[in-house]
């Protein structure tokens, strides 16, 4: 198998084996599907193989970072009107694996009513979705964690969900800004319990960080369905 091309390791945080990389690819590169759109608890999907899940304010990218990884242009839909998904949108691989993007917040137009229903409905998801390996949150890489973000950290840490931030739009800075916005980042959530250390850098349209973001992924799917395998064994 042919070695990746070397990368720059301000793009790639954590680092991962060749093997990873590849792990991550062959895991995305199935065919991926829509399944279902949740308003409430009650509509929720079965519980069925791992879920990781995208959250961020309005606008940050989820959309389009669901779509590079995945290498459909328009899977997830994208919407310049922020605040505009107000569901928990599913989607499946079929390989045991679902992606959910979660409703942006951040969004001050929005009502204060449905800003209700939505941190609701994103509480209730992660504290009681037994599948929910990580809750990946994305930051816009120019404007850093803001107190909009401060919310779901609190919920995440006190729910003890893993989570992992992901910078977006990195093709946006200067590459003598990425270190320091990094650095930022890792400091923010040093102290956090449920935070898992290491930063990935992403940009959807020079495709930076993609792959170490699906090798990620895979690494988190193998570690869940290994600890599984080990309760149904009685280890």
């Amino acid at each position: 198998m042919r070695e990746p091309p070397p990368r720059d390791p301000l793009l790639a945080a954590p680092e991962f084996t060749a093997a990873e990389i590849e792990a991550g690819r062959k895991l995305f590169a199935a065919e991926w599907r829509f399944v279902a759109a949740a308003g409430s608890l009650g509509v929720l999907p079965v519980l069925e193989g791992v879920e990781v899940a995208f959250a961020g304010r309005s606008n940050v990218g989820k959309s389009s970072l669901v779509n590079a990884l995945t290498g459909r242009r328009a899977l997830a839909r994208i919407s310049r009107t922020p605040g505009r998904t107000q569901e928990l949108i599913f989607f499946s691989s079929g390989q045991s694996l679902r992606l959910v993007d979660l409703p942006g917040y951040g969004y001050a137009a929005a009502p204060k009513h449905k800003i209700a229903a939505w941190t609701g409905l994103i509480q209730a998801y992660i504290a009681g979705r037994a599948n929910l390996a990580r809750v990946y949150i994305l930051v816009d890489a120019r404007h850093r964690l803001k107190n909009a973000d401060a919310p779901l950290l609190d919920m995440l840490d006190e729910a003890a969900v893993s989570y992992q931030l992901v910078l977006t739009k990195i093709d946006q800075l200067d590459k003598a800004e990425l270190a320091p916005a990094t650095a930022a980042l890792q400091r923010a959530i040093e102290r956090r319990p449920a935070a898992f250390p290491g930063i990935v850098a992403t940009s959807t349209r020079t495709g930076a960080g993609i792959p170490e973001l699906r090798a990620a992924i895979a690494r988190v799917k193998a570690e869940r369905d290994h600890g599984g395998s080990q309760r149904r064994r009685g280890g």
